[in-house]
């Protein structure tokens, strides 16, 4: 804001934003008021200073019976499943958007990322018994070409740091070199 001249009403200077009206011709293809919001989408995030390339999975099977269930299950509040989730909520663990309770399928997973088409699975007291089942889950996921990364409960409770910088390397490992269906067609190459 610039400071107007002086008020006429009390003599007074006062604080005025001074606005200019662009030329009708500079306004073509610019949003209302001339303001310009960058529309470039990045096809990767960046983890410590390294590309991690986008992987999305269109299409997955989504069971709406079970949604009721996805909601009870994030408001259970599990305590090593709040505390992973306070570290990466709101884009905290790099801007990477991480979803809770996600339904995929006939099973609801403890959180998936999109944007690389990663299931992350914290294992508890719950797990135990069920290796049979969480395998056969498991691969049914994978089928659809998503990727499993599994955190055991203690863990998160007592050496989250460790959690969370281990899960840091395991996607700069698996996402930071585009896949063969990511990269795009060169000018030449139609491989």
């Amino acid at each position: 804001m610039r400071k107007s001249g002086k008020n006429n009403d009390k003599g007074k200077e006062t604080n005025k934003a001074v606005t200019r009206n662009p030329s009708p011709s500079s306004m073509k293809g610019c949003p209302k008021d001339g303001v310009v919001v960058s529309s470039i989408k990045h096809d990767y995030h960046m983890v410590n200073d390294v590309p991690i390339y986008k992987h999305y999975t269109k299409d997955l099977p989504y069971n709406r019976y079970l949604k009721e269930r996805a909601r009870k299950l994030r408001k259970a509040r599990n305590l090593s499943e709040v505390l992973f989730w306070m570290q990466v909520h709101k884009g905290k663990f790099w801007e990477i958007d991480f979803d809770r309770q996600r339904i995929i399928g006939n099973y609801i997973v403890d959180f998936y990322i999109k944007s690389l088409s990663l299931i992350i699975e914290i294992d508890g007291s719950s797990h135990i018994g069920k290796e049979v089942y969480d395998a056969k889950r498991q691969a049914y996921l994978e089928s659809f070409g998503l990727k499993f990364y599994r955190i055991e409960d203690a863990r998160v409770k007592n050496d989250l740091y460790s959690v969370m910088e281990e899960l840091e390397e395991f996607i700069i490992h698996e996402y930071a070199t585009p896949r063969p269906s990511d990269t795009p067609l060169l000018e030449g190459n139609n491989t």
